[in-house]
């Protein structure tokens, strides 16, 4: 599978984030891309350094604007799509979706994120609620897409349990980055962890992993942090952690990546861990701490 990555730095014009990721869509569907994976709320700047009730006028419906003007290109271009939106669900209920755009444009699927941070500069459990959606794969005529979103990404559980529900590639729409204050060790630190925790899930579960992460920096409206420098680094690794192509962490970037799909059963069956997990003495892994 040709995998498209856009790797883009956000400003406040929402017409113009758009009107770039859409070029660069049409810039990979047009150079063979079958799937392209775009960064996490990627309509906009990251809203999530503050807490201001102004900002859920940015949130929509799905299906709504987002997935009918996607919609529309992708049918043009005949790939498939996933987008990472502020879903509108009702009044007062919010989540972080990412929606899978079908060649044809329809929707495929969603995934709502489950995991919320709330930490300085990421302020998200104000903005939404978790998903109610679990782990599921999203059907598409490219397969089976684990679709997963930023936070989620440092939870071993939830690359396990999208691959049990048989999902063929893990894919992670991403928004992190440094704040200025940390030693370069830290960032460094940081970063890496980033990159090691989603490399062990391909191992772990013998699954391409696509990582998309947004890059450049972004000043905290606030004033009470130096605001986010986005670390790039979106990554494809195989099914054995294997880097098979890395971003930069400071610059803009469409990329095509060869990905083998099928190589999964063959490394599944050097390394078959879903064979030897002990399912019989796992029980305590529901509890929130073993006391």
């Amino acid at each position: 599978m040709k995998v498209g990555i856009v790797q883009q730095a956000n400003s406040a014009d929402i017409a113009s984030n758009v009107g770039k990721l859409k070029e660069n869509i049409t810039k990979l569907a047009k150079q063979g891309a079958e799937l392209v994976v775009l960064q996490e709320l990627h309509n906009s700047l990251y809203f999530c350094q503050t807490e201001e009730t102004s900002v859920f006028d940015l949130a929509e419906s799905i299906p709504g604007k987002s997935t009918d003007e996607f919609g529309a290109l992708v049918k043009e271009l005949g790939i498939v799509l996933v987008l990472s939106l502020f879903e509108k669900r009702a009044p007062g209920l919010y989540h972080n979706t990412a929606v899978v755009i079908e060649k044809d444009g329809s929707i495929a699927g969603k995934y709502r994120k489950m995991h919320i941070p709330d930490d300085p500069a990421y302020y998200e459990k104000f903005y939404f609620t978790p998903g109610d959606l679990g782990f599921q794969p999203i059907e598409t005529s490219l397969g089976k897409l684990g679709i997963l979103v930023c936070w989620d990404q440092w939870y071993p559980e939830a690359a396990r349990l999208m691959a049990l529900a048989g999902a063929e590639v893990l894919i992670y729409p991403t928004a992190i980055g440094w704040e200025s204050t940390d030693t370069q060790d830290e960032k460094d630190r940081q970063r890496n962890a980033w990159i090691i925790s989603q490399r062990g899930h391909a191992v772990a579960n013998g699954l391409n992993v696509i990582s998309v992460n947004r890059v450049g920096y972004e000043s905290d409206p606030s004033e009470q942090t130096n605001g986010i420098s986005f670390w790039g680094s979106s990554f494809v690794a195989g099914p054995q952690g294997e880097i098979l192509w890395q971003a930069s962490n400071d610059k803009e970037e469409t990329q095509i990546i060869d990905v083998d799909m099928k190589r999964s059963e063959d490394v599944r069956r050097i390394w078959p861990f879903f064979r030897d997990r002990r399912i019989d003495a796992f029980g305590d892994i529901t509890r929130r701490f073993i006391d």
